[in-house]
């Protein structure tokens, strides 16, 4: 079994910080549902301000807050209006990995969700793998440069 992206919330602002709660992060269940994080779940948390990487597991907040709420030992990490990313994971066989299409969100400096995308694997003829980026409309995008750019829509 491999462990596999199974959904991200990329560049989400923290909202609060709340040491005294229950350790945790607490999440719009609408960016949840769309990138198909389950209460519950563990993800792991980047902040891309800080460079810390931790693990807690997911609560639901209020519907449409827009809210990412790190708590208890969790909210000393971060800061609120830190850029997060936050992951799921799935484990599969290698040869599932074909099959899997993890959600890929994208937000605005108010937690507004600006992309929906999805990331596949394929093979091609010889056998190697290909990566590639969707968005919305399952077209492909290319993959990030070192810029953070990205490279034009594959014809």
């Amino acid at each position: 079994m491999r462990k596999l992206v199974g959904g991200k919330l990329h560049g989400i602002r923290v909202t609060e910080s709340n040491l005294e709660y229950h350790g945790s992060i607490t999440l719009d269940p609408d960016h949840c549902e769309a990138a198909g994080i389950l209460p519950l779940e563990f993800v792991d948390v980047w902040n891309k301000n800080s460079g810390a990487r931790i693990s807690t597991y997911v609560i639901l907040g209020q519907r449409g807050s827009r809210c990412c709420i790190l708590n208890g030992a969790a909210a000393r990490t971060c800061q609120p209006g830190d850029e997060l990313i936050i992951c799921s994971s799935v484990y599969l066989d290698g040869a599932g990995i074909t099959e899997l299409s993890p959600s890929i969100l994208t937000f605005d400096a108010s937690n507004n969700v600006i992309e929906r995308l999805r990331y596949k694997v394929s093979r091609d003829e010889a056998g190697g793998y290909q990566f590639a980026i969707l968005d919305e409309e399952g077209a492909r995008l290319g993959v990030p440069l070192k810029s953070g750019l990205r490279q034009k829509r594959a014809s």
